[in-house]
């Protein structure tokens, strides 16, 4: 039977979600744990691959169990998990229903701090700019669901098929002070390094080092800029996943790094 865990995870310590040879990632963590438990060979399908140090607070991954249990396999999995990995549900589904290729919209979130704090710099990135131009970072970020082709901003273009993505929202908020910003984009797909880029010109767009006009260019040109300045990834977070047959609300409500919802505001 196939069953969705609605699981997250903070990923400083890992090289990102999917196996790789000889380095930790959240999967292999979670596949060897769930076959040592249900004493069963255990694949993990992801709901998307996230890069190194990369976190999610809201990500689904589905398995195929032929065994049945008669205990409680959230508490246990959850008490066997390191404290930097939580499964939040598990959910019987039908067996074509599937983590990856039904997703119809993914939410990211990336947080910036432009003050040096030792309890943000796992989950924010550190960009010391005191004078950056809000009005003109959310000029740029109002660009971004009238394009189609990301082509510009991803990192290895020549790989997919097509870099076609349907944005259908971004915007970027700040907090009261101003010197904590969070940059939200959803769309149906993402390439490869897609956010990290689009946030690197974002800051050269608030240091005034591009214009808004220039920005627009590379999603006009569809032309990869000549330096990839790709921020850094602790900022960023999966933070939505959405189905067709399944619609859940993200469990971790304060945003990564300990600010509520509601003090965030709209630039």
């Amino acid at each position: 039977m196939r069953y969705f865990f609605h699981t997250g995870f903070h990923g400083h310590h890992y090289r990102g979600w999917q196996r790789q040879a000889n380095v930790n990632s959240v999967q292999q963590v979670v596949e060897t744990l769930l076959a040592r438990m249900l004493k069963e060979p255990i694949t993990a399908m992801g709901c998307g691959r996230t890069d190194a140090q990369v976190h999610a607070s809201q990500f689904f991954f589905h398995c195929d169990i032929n065994s049945e249990w008669d205990y409680d396999l959230l508490f246990r999995i959850n008490k066997m998990l390191p404290d930097d990995i939580a499964i939040f549900e598990i959910i019987p589904m039908q067996d074509d229903q599937h983590a990856r290729y039904d997703a119809t919209q993914r939410r990211y979130d990336y947080f910036i701090h432009t003050y040096k704090d030792p309890f943000l710099n796992s989950m924010s990135t550190w960009y010391p700019e005191k004078n950056l131009n809000l009005e003109t970072m959310k000029k740029a970020v109002e660009l971004l669901p009238k394009y189609r082709d990301y082509r510009a901003f991803c990192k290895s273009p020549n790989l997919y098929p097509h870099t076609l993505c349907k944005v259908s929202s971004a915007t970027l908020f700040a907090d009261s002070k101003g010197d904590r910003l969070r940059f939200q984009i959803s769309a149906d797909r993402f390439l490869g390094r897609m956010v990290r880029l689009i946030v690197g010109k974002l800051i050269e767009v608030g240091k005034g080092e591009l214009s808004v006009d220039e920005f627009e260019s590379y999603l006009i040109t569809k032309q990869t800029p000549s330096i990839l300045d790709v921020a850094y990834p602790q900022g960023l977070f999966l933070s939505k996943v959405t189905y067709p047959f399944l619609d859940i609300p993200a469990r971790t409500t304060f945003m990564a790094i300990g600010q509520p919802e509601e003090q965030w505001y709209v630039v």
